[in-house]
């Protein structure tokens, strides 16, 4: 692959017909849990042109697919697989004097081959999701009444279980 392809783009939700087709396919043959029953094959031209796709890249284009079907644009974007304290920061959408006091309690680990930390994208997506995975708990667990027939008050309600579960955040924040 030539090097200037390498470049972030932008693909736009055209020729929906298609994309509703291959998305139909896609969904159709979502893997089960044991991966290694599912095989994908991506044929060229030729009679015996073809590769085995990754279970893993199915999954992406599945999640491209139904984005454009979405009316949504989607981007490919290209990133390092070490991140500068400002980049994770930008990633995590929290300041980076945040993202450092992550760091120093222990939450993200990182490394100093200089004078400036970096951190590897694989820990800093592990810590995203297991943010919120415990904002999804802490959502859960909060017990908040809801009348589901009022669309304002199920509205109100989860504003107000936001508001619980980020009270309860920053009372172990500040424990530790």
């Amino acid at each position: 692959m030539a090097t200037a392809k390498l470049a972030e783009q932008t693909y736009l939700p055209e020729q929906v017909e298609d994309l509703a087709r291959f998305h139909d396919f896609l969904a159709s043959h979502v893997a089960p849990n044991d991966a290694s029953i599912a095989r994908y094959m991506l044929t060229g031209p030729g009679r015996h042109d073809q590769v085995e796709v990754p279970a893993e890249m199915h999954r992406v284009l599945l999640q491209v697919v139904e984005a454009l079907l979405a009316g949504k644009a989607v981007t490919v974007a290209l990133r390092s697989m070490t991140l500068t304290t400002q980049q994770a920061a930008d990633l995590l959408n929290i300041s980076r004097p945040t993202l450092v006091k992550l760091i120093q309690d222990g939450e993200i680990p990182c490394e100093r081959p200089g004078h400036r930390r970096q951190l590897r994208l694989s820990d800093v997506l592990e810590y995203r999701e297991r943010r919120r995975q415990q904002q999804y708990e802490d959502l859960l667990a909060s017990e908040v009444p809801v009348d589901e027939d009022d669309p304002q008050a199920v509205l109100d309600a989860l504003k107000e279980a936001r508001h619980a579960v980020a009270a309860k955040r920053r009372a172990r924040a500040a424990a530790l």
